[in-house]
């Protein structure tokens, strides 16, 4: 597994600049710095403005990954990238957000970081260059893949249960996932939708199966 991106000697725009970020510890505390290794001395002395959640603040990059991998979940999540798909940065956010275990790029390895707002530095990613070598890592880890998509067969995702150690994987956007990739899952989920348009976005529908599982297995007392 890696962990992509540096935040040591990054400007504020790099760093994914939030208005909510602190100033110099001296001046936001007017105490000394804390010698906690923890602590990044550049961020220390000239503020944190990533867009990390307060008990980050301050944290070097390699110590909030460290402290994730403490609390991540044996959720695991795939999206076949085989257009260059623009929703990945968004399901790469989301996995984040919910401390997701990896997020599994399958077919082109390039895509577009921008939506993951930088918390790609802080995710574990992993690339495979097809549907099958996916397959042959899940099954070494005895994880059960689960594809979503609105498709002919699929059961109700709103009344189906995930298995514990899962792999939702998704398809791009527009065709959906792949015909080798419906093959290979356990199961097909379907989002319920009662407007006009055939399918939703592509990171939004991660969004949503992603929640799914934190509903059913994730310790509510856990989160920030």
């Amino acid at each position: 597994m890696t962990v992509t991106g540096n935040d040591e000697g990054a400007g504020p725009t790099e760093w994914g600049e939030h208005p909510n970020g602190v100033g110099p510890w001296v001046d936001e505390f007017g105490t000394e710095p804390p010698q906690d290794p923890r602590y990044d001395p550049e961020l220390l002395a000239h503020g944190d403005r990533r867009n990390v959640v307060d008990a980050y603040r301050y944290w070097t990059r390699e110590a909030i990954v460290a402290d994730i991998d403490t609390r991540r979940h044996p959720l695991h999540v795939a999206i076949e990238n085989f257009g260059h798909d623009a929703n990945i940065g968004t399901v790469v956010r989301t996995a984040n957000a919910f401390a997701a275990a990896t997020v599994h790029i399958v077919g082109r390895r390039r895509w577009n970081r921008r939506g993951a707002m930088v918390t790609d530095r802080y995710q574990h990613l992993m690339h495979h260059p097809d549907v099958d070598a996916l397959i042959d890592w899940a099954a070494d880890r005895n994880l059960e893949i689960v594809a979503v998509d609105n498709t002919p067969g699929s059961v109700p995702l709103e009344t189906t249960r995930l298995p514990y150690h899962c792999l939702l994987l998704f398809g791009q956007e527009g065709p959906g996932v792949t015909e080798r990739a419906r093959q290979v899952a356990s199961t097909t989920v379907s989002i319920a939708q009662f407007g006009s348009t055939r399918s939703i976005n592509a990171g939004v529908a991660a969004g949503i199966a992603m929640h799914a599982w934190i509903r059913q297995h994730a310790d509510p007392t856990r989160a920030w």
